[in-house]
């Protein structure tokens, strides 16, 4: 494991691969919370380096987690099937 005290893991974070996986979830979530004010507010620098460990992050996860549940309702067909039942809903024959 690398020394968690280094300038570079103060800077930039413990490596992704370094990281248990309860602090990993953690992680990627408090980033999630925060992408849209970092979006918004954040100087050039704090975006970039948020959108660096998001998708730093993120590729772990994948990396880990290959098989994760995606939900029919999450994907193009899902959304395209859901936008279709709206509009049905809206103006039935």
């Amino acid at each position: 494991m690398h020394d968690p005290h280094t300038p570079q893991h103060r800077s930039e974070g413990i490596p992704p691969l370094d990281l248990e996986t309860d602090v990993l979830l953690r992680e990627l979530s408090q980033l999630h919370r925060t992408r849209h004010e970092t979006f918004l507010y954040g100087s050039e620098e704090a975006l970039q380096r948020h959108t660096l460990r998001t998708g730093q992050l993120e590729a772990e996860y994948l990396r880990r987690f290959p098989l994760r549940q995606v939900i029919a309702g999450r994907t193009r067909t899902g959304a395209r099937a859901r936008d279709a039942a709206a509009r049905a809903e809206a103006h039935p024959e």
